[in-house]
């Protein structure tokens, strides 16, 4: 079994993780839940395997990517070391890359089409999870459906073999209040419910706490984490 070194600031990481999830702790409180339904995903992009592989020993189960080639390359390293994280692709993913994805992530939270999703399907060897992700704020400069394609996209993909459809994913806008942005992840929230899906992929580092609040099941916590990139 390959040794991974510890990174430099193992003490740091596993603060800052304790704090990550003392916050959503508080948050799952406001809103009267369990801090058990929410998942934390460490996002380890940019970041070297060295600090995701202490993340995963300080007990972050979940590590994210938005890169399939950067995931390949870690989840390689940590396996060989014994670490076997849950793998979440959080970044858009192209249909020519479904091959890989498939295989290597468990969990999708990405898929925004038709082509896409068939793409994964006809390429899965083994159920992967899904999520939707949907535009909620409308902007130009982020992908995802409409929300008012996501019910009609959910029934198709429901259909779809080898793909097990979780729910839905949205991206934000950014904003220097998090209290700005509820209105999106209320509305996502809502709309998982007319759908009738389980899962709410929302919350970053800068309004993760809100998005607990209106029922992320997933936040995808970045620089709470790891820091800025080479802390």
């Amino acid at each position: 079994m390959a040794t991974i070194p510890v990174s430099d600031h193992p003490e740091g990481l596993t603060a800052r993780i304790a704090d990550v999830r003392a916050r959503i702790a508080r948050a799952s409180d406001r809103s009267a839940r369990d801090s058990s339904s929410v998942t934390l995903i460490g996002i380890s992009k940019t970041h070297p395997a060295s600090l995701a592989a202490d993340a995963v020993r300080a007990g972050v189960g979940d590590l994210g990517e938005n890169r399939v080639q950067e995931a390949a390359a870690k989840a390689g390293v940590l396996e060989a070391a014994g670490l076997i994280p849950r793998w979440h692709l959080v970044g858009h993913l192209q249909s020519n890359k479904a091959r890989v994805a498939a295989g290597l992530f468990d969990i999708l939270h990405s898929v925004d089409s038709d082509r896409l999703a068939s793409a994964v399907s006809g390429s899965a060897e083994k159920p992967i999870g899904v999520l939707i992700e949907v535009n909620v704020a409308g902007e130009a400069s982020k992908f995802g459906v409409a929300p008012a394609d996501a019910g009609a996209l959910a029934e198709r993909i429901a259909r779809m073999p080898m793909l097990n459809l979780l729910g839905l994913m949205t991206v934000a806008p950014q904003a220097d209040d998090p209290e700005d942005v509820r209105p999106v992840f209320r509305t996502l929230r809502e709309l998982r419910d007319a759908i009738g899906l389980a899962d709410l992929s929302m919350g970053m580092t800068e309004d993760f706490e809100v998005a607990v609040e209106e029922g992320a099941t997933f936040v995808r916590v970045g620089r709470a984490i790891f820091g800025s990139r080479g802390v």
